[in-house]
């Protein structure tokens, strides 16, 4: 099966209709979809959706673009709901989180350092509960990294992952894994598919986004986890390998990435 490691089917965009377009997807051959919160005001609903689709499960954390307006009750509320979780299956791990040095607001002084000291307090909670995280790493690929080598969560995957080679291979010894998505379907993003050319297979999981970050085909719609198969025929042909040989071989990345994934699904 195709298992898209990182979504946002409770977005707005998606009016509502999560649970249908899992079940589209779901047809389509994707078997599992990790829902990932960006605030505390969404915990519930990632996992509402994740329970009343079958082929959903759901991470919890803090966004860096949610930062700004979150207070540090929210990293308790976070400690506490993420405690909680450990006996629901389809809780699989801590995110999205990370850091964002893209967006103006939060390239200031003040905000980079909130930024930081929630994303440690974060992997903290994460190191704590031995869960892998989700992490978001825009323009902020070395800073992420001195903060994992500090403090080493059970791994997780570098979602939307667009750095170098070096930044890669360091990724993939702390024992993270990368996410791929629609972005590498474009013929202009050289760096990206080169890196999903020639990066080891075993390092690497598939993701949408969605609703972000549609595949070419779509682009500028709204994404979805049905594109999903298409995404992975792409890598497929960068690597020059059958799709059901990457399905296969992804698959089994993203149960490593997220050990709790084994659980669902008969995986």
């Amino acid at each position: 099966m195709w298992i898209d490691t990182h979504c946002h089917l409770d977005a707005h965009e998606f009016q509502g209709e999560g649970v249908e377009i899992a079940r589209r997807a779901r047809e389509a051959g994707v078997g599992m979809i990790v829902l990932v919160a960006v605030d505390r005001g969404n915990f519930e609903a990632v996992a509402q959706l994740a329970a009343q689709a079958p082929n959903a499960c759901y991470a919890l954390g803090i966004h860096p673009i949610f930062v700004p307006q979150a207070r540090d009750e929210d990293l308790a509320a976070l400690r506490a709901a993420v405690e909680a979780a450990l006996d629901d299956p389809r809780f699989v791990g801590v995110g999205e989180i990370g850091l964002d040095f893209f967006i103006p607001l939060l390239c200031e002084p003040a905000m980079r350092e909130k930024q930081e000291r929630f994303f440690r307090e974060q992997l903290r909670i994460a190191r704590d509960f031995d869960l892998p995280v989700l992490t978001h790493v825009r323009r902020s690929q070395d800073q992420v990294l001195k903060h994992l080598r500090q403090i080493r969560p059970a791994g997780g995957i570098a979602h939307a992952f667009n750095g170098s080679f070096q930044q890669a291979r360091t990724f993939i010894d702390l024992g993270f894994h990368l996410g791929f998505g629609g972005a590498m379907t474009f013929t202009r993003a050289l760096q990206i598919r080169r890196l999903a050319a020639e990066l080891p297979l075993e390092s690497i999981v598939l993701e949408t986004d969605a609703p972000d970050i549609a595949p070419n085909w779509i682009h500028p719609g709204r994404n979805s986890p049905e594109e999903l198969p298409r995404i992975g025929a792409v890598l497929a042909e960068l690597r020059g390998m059958a799709p059901d040989s990457v399905r296969e071989a992804v698959q089994e990345n993203s149960l490593r990435a997220i050990p709790r994934l084994r659980g669902l699904a008969g995986l």
